[in-house]
């Protein structure tokens, strides 16, 4: 069963985006063990999230402070977690809780990682195939 893997890149290499960074996704293809990049694809601004306020009302030094004040809370995100619908999994750097809570709600598994794009690719595929086949992960559960 062939499946797609949405990841936040700013180069392709390195998994180095915050969700709400993101403005276009790298979406890569799984099917029988073969990864494949499929395409990129653009978030358009309306479904990014917004930049926190000017007041500051729920930011700090890093932005959002994540409780969604300022910053629009989950109707920001509901857009941009739309477009990723066909995807099994997302992988970024962070993902906020308002998204996880969206993706939750469509079955998507979130994945927030600080490595290169290949290596999480390998890491994810291997866990959904031992998943899939409905294999141990360990030799412990074979006791």
């Amino acid at each position: 069963m062939a499946y797609k893997i949405a990841v936040g890149s700013s180069d392709e290499k390195n998994v180095d985006l915050k969700f709400g960074e993101v403005r276009e996704f790298i979406i890569y293809e799984v099917e029988n063990g073969e990864i494949h990049l499929l395409e990129k694809r653009k978030v358009r601004e309306n479904e990014a999230n917004i930049e926190c306020n000017t007041s500051g009302a729920g930011c700090d030094s890093s932005g959002c402070s994540g409780n969604g004040n300022g910053c629009g809370g989950p109707t920001n995100v509901i857009g941009k977690v739309e477009a990723l619908a066909d995807c099994r999994c997302v992988v970024c750097k962070k993902v906020g809780f308002q998204a996880q809570k969206q993706f939750e709600k469509k079955a998507i598994s979130v994945f927030d990682v600080d490595c290169e794009v290949k290596e999480a690719l390998e890491k994810i595929t291997f866990y959904y195939n031992k998943l899939d086949k409905h294999e141990a992960f360990s030799r412990r559960n074979h006791l």
